[in-house]
């Protein structure tokens, strides 16, 4: 199956004219050297569009073998330990919203509630950041922001790469703070509540809040 094949059919549809961009992304991809796994690299968007509630943006894949699994921030159950951003995302939950840390880093559970979860840029080369920063990838989630930002979900944009695509989401409706690593946690990331904020947005708009 193309990488593009990959997507729920509401993002083919709607990104329709990024297939080729897709297509020359992906022949430069190595499958078998690749973070996330190939068949993974579209996790997030098996989240319908139409079904997005709340974006939390961010930068680009785990580089540590093993950990990303397509969507931001997310590792799969069985990864121990958890990545340091991972573990101060749980702290600031916790702070936020008197949630105590989850058994696992595994995001789907936010994701089947209509959180989609994208870095900016979708690929890495195992062991090494930002391998596949020209790629292309920026073009293909700014286009994805703008989809979501239309719809009227909520963005939530962690770090300044993530914080560019907050232009496509009405500044009402936008969470942005520093980066959850631990090189700029404690720049603000650390009390910004992005969890409570959203779920506030959310009961403005009527809709179900996120049971993070």
């Amino acid at each position: 199956m193309s990488l593009f094949d990959q997507l729920h059919p509401e993002w083919q549809n709607a990104l329709a004219d990024y297939s080729p961009l897709i297509s020359k992304i992906e022949s430069r991809i190595n499958k078998d050297d690749v973070a996330p796994a190939y068949e993974n690299i579209f996790a997030a968007y098996q989240l319908p569009a139409s079904k997005v509630k709340v974006a939390i943006f961010g930068q680009d894949p785990y580089p540590t073998p093993g950990y990303a699994h397509g969507l931001a921030f997310s590792v799969d159950a069985n990864v121990e330990p958890l990545p340091a951003s991972l573990r101060n995302i749980f702290k600031e939950l916790e702070r936020d919203c008197a949630v105590t840390q989850p058994e696992n880093g595994d995001l789907h559970r936010w994701a089947n509630q209509g959180v989609f979860l994208l870095n900016q840029i979708l690929t890495t080369k195992p062991t090494l950041s930002l391998a596949h920063h020209d790629y292309g990838w920026q073009e293909f989630s700014a286009a994805t922001a703008k989809v979501i930002g239309e719809s009227g979900a909520i963005g939530i944009f962690w770090g300044s790469k993530a914080q560019e695509l907050s232009q496509y989401f009405d500044p009402q409706l936008s969470i942005s703070s520093p980066h959850p690593s631990p090189l700029s946690a404690y720049r603000g990331f650390f009390g910004s509540a992005p969890f409570s904020k959203a779920n506030a947005l959310l009961r403005k708009q009527g809709r179900q809040e996120i049971s993070w």
